[in-house]
C-alpha cells in the first residue's frame, strides 16, 4: 500500500514540478518582450506620470503593487470559466490566454519598475536570488531535456523555411 502511495505521491510531485516549469517558461519568454511593448507605451505622458508614481512608491506599497494585476484580473478569468462552462471552449481559451499576456506583461513591467524598492525588503532580497537560482537550475535541466532539444531543431527548420518563402515572395515582387 505504501509503495503505491509512493508512486502516487511522485507522479503527483512530477506533474506540478511541470506544470510549473510550463509556466516559468511562459513567463520567461514572454516577460522581455511583452514588458518592453508596456515601455513603449510608457512614453505617453499620461502613462509616463503612473510609472514615476509607481517607481516612488515605499517597498511594501510596490508589494501590494505586484498583487493588482492578479487581484484585477480575477473576475476576467471567471468570466473566461463562465464562456468554458456555457460551451464556448475556443473562445474561453483564447481569452485566457489574451489575459495571461496582458497579465505577464503588467507584472514583468511592474517588476522592472517597483525592483529596487522590494529589494529594501530583507526576507524579499534575501530570497529572491535564490529563486533565481532556482530557476536557472530548473531552466538547466529543461534545456538538456529531450523534447526541448527536438522542440529547438524544429524551431529553426520553421524559422528557415520561412525565411525562403519570405524571399521567395520578395523575389515575385
Amino acid at each position: 500500500m505504501s509503495e503505491i502511495w509512493g508512486r502516487i505521491k511522485n507522479g503527483v510531485k512530477q506533474a506540478l514540478w511541470g506544470f510549473i516549469a510550463l509556466i516559468l517558461l511562459f513567463e520567461e519568454w514572454g516577460w522581455n518582450g511583452l514588458s518592453a511593448v508596456l515601455q513603449r507605451l510608457g512614453r505617453w505622458p499620461p502613462v509616463a506620470a503612473l510609472e514615476r508614481w509607481v517607481q516612488a512608491c515605499p517597498p511594501w506599497a510596490a508589494l501590494c503593487l505586484m498583487g493588482a494585476p492578479a487581484l484585477s484580473l480575477l473576475p476576467l478569468k471567471l468570466v473566461a470559466i463562465w464562456l468554458f462552462a456555457n460551451g464556448h471552449a475556443t473562445l474561453g481559451l483564447f481569452f485566457l490566454l489574451l489575459l495571461k499576456l496582458v497579465g505577464t506583461a503588467v507584472v514583468a513591467r511592474l517588476f522592472q519598475l517597483t525592483e529596487p524598492a522590494l529589494m529594501q525588503l530583507p526576507w524579499f532580497a534575501k530570497y529572491y536570488p535564490r529563486f533565481l537560482s532556482w530557476k536557472e537550475a530548473l531552466f538547466t535541466r529543461i534545456r538538456q531535456s529531450m523534447p526541448w532539444r527536438l522542440g529547438r531543431v524544429m524551431k529553426r527548420q520553421i524559422q528557415q523555411q520561412w525565411r525562403q518563402w519570405r524571399d521567395k515572395q520578395n523575389a515575385k515582387d
